[in-house]
């Protein structure tokens, strides 16, 4: 409690002090934005208050210190991308609420096999899969529970109990890199870049571009994580899964409205685009979620398919972090803070740009095993612009590698929900968690490094 309220005092400390700093060549206004920063990313940090309370700061101290206008501050919190991440996160609770998301699971394993390295393949599958629509953390949450039970079937071998925990929490995160609401860091790469520099990833860029480097991740977690010797008894042992019968009309209903949301998000830039003209996104995630409030149930239910007492659960904390983030893309972008920071960074360009790149991911890859990955992309990539464009950079490209990386925290429980669920499962010691994750994120820095190189080109699309 006492190194809590040092932090909370040490915030505003740091703010004074940044705006009263001698800064040559900067605008009043952009030195307010640079306190303002320092401020909300101090206290997202050291966790002075919650992550989604201390996302409410650039409310109050962005206007006052004359960093940027009310009106411009506010409306990043209703950013379009806000709302589609919303619609995502909907649909999420409408899977959860029906247990579809188990039928999936089950099938995935069913279709993979039932051994011991086909089913950690079918657990990676299952969840990384359920992840690109949901949040990890729910993900984890929904998937844990099957994963102790089919351990329960192999006698609790704990190599395999150790490896199935391992596939749910690297699942959860990988699979979250591959659409845009897949994981908090994406949606705030695609609104910081559109605010910032007008360029507009869509669902299908941005599926182009992560999902090769997520299914690579995927291929490698399952090698990686089944290289313990198959037992004579590896053919005879096999999980028995829960019979859950047929599917339920709920079920088949809200599997056609996620159907429809996926095939309108994938397909819309070639095939509506004439028919519907500004069709985008954000507005096909929430005639999603609204269809589920008016589309009927079933089977003689008289509720609709999601209901709001259900939908209050949504993670409105999330939201609140998205729209500080996009607060303070739009300082950087309103001020000339953007341009001071990169005519400071000169002596950068000394290092080649792949090896800053390198150097980029790799860095943030690590600092998020202690922070927030959704804290540090909003802290971050407004900044990486300035980097970027300072060095002459492929400033996309930069961007989404350093995106991606947010994500790939394998190593502590502390990194990311998925990382702490399977922790508290009691299947796997610290020791063992850090040790299969350092090298999972040696190894996702270098893939991400490299495709992001390759693939960067995909993102602009139209643009």
């Amino acid at each position: 409690m006492k190194s809590k309220f040092i932090h909370l005092i040490i915030g505003p400390i740091l703010f004074l002090v940044s705006l009263k700093l001698p800064l040559e060549n900067l605008s009043s206004e952009g030195q307010a934005v640079l306190a303002c920063t320092l401020w909300v990313a101090y206290w997202w940090i050291t966790e002075a208050l919650e992550l989604s309370v201390t996302s409410l700061l650039p409310i109050v101290i962005f206007p006052l210190s004359g960093a940027v206008p009310l009106e411009k501050i506010t409306s990043s919190y209703g950013h379009p991308f806000i709302f589609l991440f919303m619609g995502g996160f909907v649909l999420g609770i409408a899977i959860q609420k029906w247990n579809l998301h188990k039928r999936i699971a089950f099938k995935i394993i069913e279709v993979l096999g039932t051994g011991k390295k086909r089913v950690v393949l079918g657990f990676l599958l299952a969840t990384a899969f359920l992840s690109m629509w949901l949040s990890n953390t729910a993900t984890a949450i929904m998937i844990l529970p099957i994963g102790i039970s089919v351990s329960a079937h192999f006698n609790q071998d704990k190599v395999f109990s150790k490896n199935l925990m391992l596939a749910i929490a690297y699942g959860a995160s990988i699979g979250g890199m591959a659409t845009l609401i897949g994981s908090p860091p994406n949606i705030i790469f695609a609104g910081i870049l559109k605010q910032s520099l007008q360029i507009e990833i869509t669902f299908l860029n941005w599926m182009l571009f992560a999902l090769p480097i997520s299914l690579f991740l995927l291929l490698f977690a399952w090698i990686y994580l089944t290289r313990f010797k198959v037992d004579p008894e590896e053919k005879k042992s096999s999980v028995i899964l829960d019979d859950l019968g047929n599917i339920t009309t709920p079920e088949k209903r809200v599997l056609m409205v996620f159907a429809m949301v996926a095939f309108l998000w994938i397909s819309k830039d070639f095939l509506w685009v004439k028919l519907f003209p500004k069709l985008d996104d954000t507005i096909i995630a929430i005639i999603g979620a609204l269809s589920l409030f008016i589309i009927p149930a079933g089977s003689g239910s008289r509720e609709a398919l999601m209901n709001w007492k259900a939908a209050k659960s949504l993670p409105w904390g999330v939201l609140l972090i998205f729209g500080a983030g996009l607060a303070i893309a739009s300082g950087f972008s309103n001020t000339d803070l953007t341009v001071w920071l990169g005519n400071q960074i000169g002596e950068a360009k000394v290092l080649p740009a792949f090896l800053f790149s390198l150097l980029v991911i790799a860095g943030i890859n690590f600092l998020t095993e202690i922070t927030s990955n959704t804290a540090t992309a909003s802290m971050l990539l407004p900044v990486l612009i300035s980097l970027g464009l300072s060095l002459d950079m492929d400033v996309v490209g930069l961007l989404a590698g350093a995106t991606l990386a947010c994500t790939c925290a394998f190593m502590l429980p502390v990194a990311t929900p998925p990382n702490a669920i399977i922790f508290g499962s009691g299947q796997i010691k610290l020791k063992e968690m850090m040790r299969a994750g350092i090298f999972m994120n040696i190894v996702s820095v270098l893939v991400i490094f490299v495709l992001s190189l390759l693939l960067s080109g995909v993102l602009a699309g139209g643009n």
